[in-house]
């Protein structure tokens, strides 16, 4: 088994022990439903390529495009910027209420925010084309029971 591939197999062990053992970085949130019962959420798992000197300007990026877009959407409860400076890489947990809201946002509306963001990576990065965080890992968590 290649290095990489055994560093993956160890990070997606991590995360599901956080999951599982209630940590409160990645905990599963829950929402109460009329009637006394809960929903449980789910956490969408991204991962982005964010070099050291630039984790300032991802930070703003996501202040300025992303923060105030996901708190106008239904069932997000919220999200957690986490940052692995040995793989210089952003981890994105983002908790929902169900999957079906998170998945019910259209397409076009995610593709606009992104361009937002890209825009506002590139102002901060002096990038002139492309995202200066490429997308490296997305996914999505859910409770084990």
């Amino acid at each position: 088994m290649s290095r990489r591939t055994l560093a993956r197999v160890l990070a997606h062990a991590l995360c599901l022990l956080m999951l599982l053992a209630g940590h409160p970085d990645v905990a599963i949130a829950e929402q109460q439903q009329p009637g006394g019962s809960f929903e449980v959420a789910v956490v969408e798992h991204l991962r982005v390529k964010v070099p050291a000197e630039a984790r300032q300007a991802w930070l703003e990026a996501e202040r300025g495009s992303w923060d105030p877009w996901l708190t106008e959407q239904e069932g997000y409860l919220g999200r957690d910027l986490l940052w692995d400076a040995e793989r210089e890489e952003g981890t994105l947990l983002i908790r929902w209420a169900s999957r079906e809201q998170w998945k019910a946002i259209p397409l076009a509306e995610v593709e606009a925010v992104q361009e937002r963001f890209e825009e506002l990576a590139r102002q901060a990065t002096g990038t002139r084309q492309g995202n200066p965080f490429p997308l490296v890992f997305e996914g999505e968590l859910q409770p084990a029971a």
